[in-house]
């Protein structure tokens, strides 16, 4: 058996066991059910129509929150759960492990891409069934969501993982990635149409993978006459599907040598000097 088959059977193994835990966490699961009671709460106070078009806006902003949701989970989610663990010491037992760099990171991916799927399904599900929400309407937009999902979160789960890496700790984690995580759902047409937005904005907010994400959502979950309200005036798959790809290709290119070197600098000696720091903060705020 060759070292990378090693690694993606120790990944795939080590995944299962942590989405079993995952499930079992009532109170982690009940962070994630919040986001789409809130989306679904947003979309029920909408009553308006996508200007230009018979589109209920309702309908434009469930798109948005599926794209949203899945770049949550890959941008916010895993970067949290990254720093987490390193701080509590998982980077060091890897290190010493062969193959353990690449076998956790298969295992977060494959944590992150079903934390993703079940969320995406609970929110159109629910959606359809409590506020008229939008579903694929045939065979090509089933396709279309499938494809738009996989390359979405290949976009957005490597690319978590290199920030997770770099992050300082957790306590500083959250601020870091929320603010820019927080103006990217404002400007990525994920909540309005984007050409409500000055030019500017669009052109910055094209550069991320939220935007395509959120117009490729549209286009599976809206009809085509919808499409008279994007910036182009059409839905751009082929450029979703570079844009998309082209992050993943970043987001893999950077995963794994910057846990690599997270790795090489952890120590036994940093590692208790974290948690005596946590223990001296608790024992002054007590």
């Amino acid at each position: 058996m060759t070292h990378r088959t090693k690694s993606w059977r120790a990944g795939l193994r080590r995944g299962g066991i942590e989405l079993r835990h995952l499930l079992r966490n009532g109170k982690e699961m009940t962070g994630h059910l919040t986001n789409v009671t809130v989306a679904l709460l947003v979309a029920a106070y909408i009553s308006d129509d996508v200007p230009g078009t018979r589109t209920p806006m309702t309908h434009l902003v469930l798109a948005g929150f599926a794209a949203y949701l899945l770049f949550q989970v890959g941008l916010i989610n895993l970067p949290q759960i990254l720093v987490t663990e390193r701080e509590e010491g998982a980077l060091l037992r890897l290190r010493a492990t062969p193959g353990g760099i690449p076998a956790y990171l298969i295992a977060k991916c494959l944590l992150m891409v079903a934390l993703a799927i079940g969320t995406l399904a609970l929110l159109l599900i629910a959606g359809a069934l409590l506020v008229d929400g939008p579903l694929p309407h045939g065979p090509g937009d089933w396709l279309t969501l499938l494809w738009v999902t996989t390359l979405g979160l290949l976009a957005v789960i490597p690319l978590g993982a290199a920030i997770g890496a770099v992050l300082p700790n957790p306590r500083e984690a959250l601020a870091l990635i929320m603010l820019p995580t927080m103006g990217l759902l404002l400007t990525s047409g994920t909540v309005f149409p984007l050409t409500a937005l000055p030019a500017p904005v669009q052109h910055v907010a094209a550069v991320f993978p939220l935007k395509w994400m959120a117009q490729g959502m549209r286009s599976a979950l809206l009809p085509d006459s919808a499409r008279t309200a994007e910036a182009a005036g059409s839905w751009e798959l082929p450029m979703v599907a570079l844009v998309l790809t082209a992050w993943a290709v970043i987001g893999f290119l950077l995963a794994i040598p910057l846990l690599r070197r997270a790795a090489r600098r952890e120590s036994g000696s940093r590692l208790t000097a974290r948690r005596r720091k946590v223990t001296q903060s608790g024992a002054l705020a007590a």
